[in-house]
């Protein structure tokens, strides 16, 4: 369906036409930097929006908080060391006295705790990890082609502010001519001098529309070069001059069928079955913590100090304990005679202080002030919640939908509806224009020709491309890649 304007028919014009058009392209591009086309542009703000950032540092945290619930299925393992010193007043292990002296102790130890079972949760931890990362990645990709139509939406409004004023200034040239004309006419005696004022009251409106056009043109310029992250707007341009109606193959599917293709494809649709997901799986959560936990713990630790030992010698001494009442008599006991020795080697010592200490713990939960069974309550009400945002997401899609195949439909209806109508309104100025110019139809009225031509023009390029990103926006539910051709 390649729909392209009727130009004007007189080759004088067309060459006008031209010539003006590329006199100010050739002026504009002349200190500009290459010219952006629309897939540079839609890289660009792909790199640089800063939502899209947020969005990939989004997913690199739900990649790390997997890799956090991978961790939950190895066992926790710590070693601990300590030395220190006694310094003061210490009792000497050899004489009994309290002496001034230091003291030195190293210990080691090794902790290990691996989880039995606990309901289940590190499994579950594991499975609600991968989905949240299919949530981010869906919540990423559907930021990605939001800003992609957002790009193509800004780019389209500068091709139409872009044609807006070529038109503009193709009128003011033919105004322009259209004077020099009637001043002729006036001093042949065809016409009254009144309709030179009328014609110079008519080109100062028209230099004020192309000074409107100017500025929005360079109003859209910014728009797009903010969107994209751009500071040089005066030297930003776009690549491509102009489109023709593009083939409406969408139109052809029914709304039903796009429908359908959006609903099982559009992210933000996924993103909202994988929140139903995540809910159910933080129910299944919630629920084991109502289960009983069995854990093993295992620890090896040991001690070495430094300090002389007292060990003993083999040999005996006696001692008087006491004596018999009615001899006199010593009551005599041996005692183990011992002697100082330096400390054992550090390995000696580091096995034979060595001590482990290992058996299993398990946890029944009886009531904990109704927490877990309010956070499955909890849970089931999320879930309900996720299912019913689901429920009105795919409601507001099939509206929006319907909505965008109607405008769509409509927005074509108008294009060629005002191509019928300057078609008709260029008749009208060319037939008024000859009559102008023997004298047989005044200024006024041939202004109102030509301003009626003028406007036809205008909703023409309006309705062009209303109805390029309408279609644009049904390709983009059918998931059509953003493109202006």
């Amino acid at each position: 369906m390649k729909i392209r304007i009727r130009q004007l028919n007189t080759k004088t014009t067309m060459k006008k036409f031209v010539i003006i058009l590329l006199a100010v392209l050739c002026y504009g591009n002349q200190y500009s930097q290459e010219p952006w086309t629309l897939e540079a542009c839609v890289n660009r703000a792909l790199e640089m929006n800063i939502s899209i950032k947020q969005s990939q540092l989004e997913y690199a945290g739900s990649e790390i908080d997997r890799k956090g619930a991978i961790g939950n299925f190895l066992p926790n393992i710590n070693i601990g060391s300590s030395h220190s010193w006694n310094v003061g007043l210490n009792q000497n292990i050899t004489t009994g006295l309290l002496e001034n002296f230091t003291t030195q102790f190293s210990s080691m130890n090794l902790n290990l705790n691996v989880n039995l079972y606990n309901g289940l949760q590190n499994v579950k931890r594991l499975h609600r990890a991968n989905l949240a990362i299919l949530a981010s990645q869906y919540q990423l990709e559907d930021m990605t082609e939001n800003v992609a139509l957002r790009v193509a939406n800004s780019y389209l409004q500068i091709l139409f502010s872009k044609e807006s004023l070529a038109v503009q200034k193709l009128q003011l040239e033919i105004t322009k001519k259209e004077l020099t004309r009637v001043k002729e006419l006036v001093d042949g005696g065809v016409v009254p001098k009144g309709d030179v004022y009328e014609i110079e009251a008519n080109l100062a409106s028209q230099e004020k529309n192309v000074v409107d056009a100017q500025n929005a043109y360079f109003l859209s310029k910014i728009a797009l070069a903010q969107l994209i992250l751009i500071d040089d707007y005066e030297n930003f341009e776009i690549a491509n001059e102009s489109y023709d109606i593009p083939i409406a193959n969408i139109l052809n599917k029914t709304a039903t069928e796009i429908f359908n293709y959006a609903v099982g494809n559009k992210k933000d649709i996924k993103i909202s079955e994988t929140n139903v997901e995540i809910a159910k799986k933080d129910l299944e959560l919630s629920k084991s913590l109502l289960q009983p936990r069995l854990s093993a713990f295992y620890s090896y630790s040991t001690r070495i100090g430094y300090s002389d030992r007292v060990v003993p010698t083999g040999e005996f001494g006696t001692s008087t304990i006491g004596f018999v009442e009615s001899t006199n008599e010593k009551v005599i006991a041996p005692f183990p005679i011992y002697k100082s020795e330096k400390p054992l080697s550090f390995s000696e010592q580091f096995d034979l202080n060595a001590g482990q200490n290992f058996g299993l713990s398990l946890s029944i939960p009886i009531l904990n002030n109704l927490s877990n069974r309010t956070n499955v309550d909890r849970t089931k009400v999320n879930i309900l919640r996720s299912i019913n945002s689901l429920e009105q997401k795919k409601l507001d899609l099939e509206n929006t939908v319907n909505q965008s195949y109607n405008d769509a439909k409509g927005a074509y209806k108008a294009y060629e509806a005002s191509q019928k109508l300057v078609l008709a309104r260029e008749s009208a100025f060319e037939y008024a224009q000859s009559k102008f110019e023997v004298g047989a139809m005044n200024s006024f009225d041939f202004t109102q020709a030509k301003q009626r031509f003028e406007l036809a023009q205008s909703e023409l390029i309006r309705t062009k491309y209303d109805y390029i990103f309408k279609l644009k926006v049904l390709e983009f539910y059918f998931g059509v890649p953003i493109s202006v051709n």
